[in-house]
């Protein structure tokens, strides 16, 4: 019997490791949430300039309406039960206006201040708004939105981040002064500081959770960054494109498209092997920014920060189909709804 037993431990000591589940693994096309049946399939474009949201049908690629909010709307952001869309307005009497996702129109706007993104932490207790010229991430009551804790950061511009697989911690980017922090939630601390220069921006956590990859606007590229630690480590730097900027997984979860902002172009990373496998380019220029990648995953929808217009790209071909006049300024486009069981805020971080 004892020999039978070791055999059996052998055996299992043979055996190829569990692959870890992806990240990603309940964003897949097709893999709606049951709280969004029913809702129409809309994209939002927050026109930082006009203070206005325009809604765009993405099945006849026009504008259907437009309507006003706060001062210098920066992002749409869907909520973490996915019920409510969220406008973040950062400047004017700044406040987070409510969209209800089945009119698609606006409710009455909540006064919070300084509001320049919005994220929610996994276990849906709390809404996190990035409060960048405030240097602070303050925390509210998801069910009320009302004020709970606040927590200064080391670093100036914090604008993105994204949370780990376990939803302990999260990586945050400040732009101003070219710094990555990490931050446990649970001992609301910052844990480590890591300084890259630059202008870091979108963050994104890897399928594998291994690694984030940080956009770098003025370096114009991404960084591949070690978070598991304390503090995080820079493993490496991928060359992109002058004025690199969003960050977004592909529905299978191999790709990642990364927007070039200041030329015109999408690179397109392999996840697997961290090598870049293509670029797109805007015929004639453009300023791709913030988006969302389509519900089935088929199309890439991106505002065009300088040119007062919106791109969608076939990610099949990387053929750019449509170019849609919108607002002067369009920012955090969202593209409502998306796969998957909660958001995590920003313009479509799912889980």
């Amino acid at each position: 019997m004892k020999a039978a037993l070791l055999g059996g431990l052998l055996s299992l000591a043979l055996l190829p490791p569990a692959k870890a589940a992806s990240v990603y693994a309940h964003t897949a096309a097709g893999m709606l949430s049951p709280a969004v049946k029913g809702i129409p399939a809309r994209v939002y474009v927050p026109n930082g300039l006009d203070g206005t949201v325009s809604v765009i049908d993405p099945h006849t690629y026009r504008v259907g309406f437009t309507f006003k909010v706060d001062k210098e709307p920066q992002h749409v952001v869907p909520g973490h039960d996915l019920k409510t869309l969220w406008v973040a307005s950062d400047k004017g009497r700044q406040a987070l206006t409510p969209i209800s996702p089945r009119s698609g129109r606006p409710g009455t706007p909540l006064p919070t201040p300084d509001p320049y993104n919005l994220y929610f932490t996994p276990d849906g207790l709390h809404a996190v708004v990035v409060a960048e010229n405030q240097r602070r991430l303050n925390f509210l009551d998801v069910r009320t939105m009302q004020w709970q804790y606040s927590l200064k950061v080391p670093c100036r511009g914090i604008n993105h981040l994204d949370f780990s697989a376990d939803g302990s911690a999260l990586l945050a980017a400040c732009e101003f002064s070219g710094d990555l922090v990490k931050i446990r939630l649970a001992e609301r601390r910052v844990t480590g500081t890591l300084h890259l220069g630059g202008m870091p921006q979108d963050v994104k956590l890897s399928p594998d959770a291994q690694v984030y990859y940080v956009a770098d606007m003025m370096r114009g590229g991404v960084y591949v960054i070690d978070g598991n630690g304390p503090t995080p480590i820079k493993l490496g730097f991928i060359p992109t494109g002058k004025g690199t900027h969003g960050l977004y997984p592909s529905r299978d979860a191999t790709r990642l498209f990364i927007s070039n902002r200041g030329e015109g172009s999408v690179s397109v990373l392999d996840f697997k092997t961290r090598k870049l496998t293509a670029k797109w380019t805007i015929p004639g220029g453009g300023s791709p920014d913030m988006g969302s990648v389509s519900a089935d995953g088929k199309e890439l929808w991106l505002s065009g920060r300088y040119n007062a217009e919106v791109y969608v790209f076939d990610t099949r071909s990387g053929r750019l189909t449509h170019r849609i006049p919108v607002g002067k300024g369009p920012h955090g486009l969202t593209y409502f709804p998306q796969p998957g069981r909660y958001s995590l805020g920003h313009t479509g971080n799912y889980r």
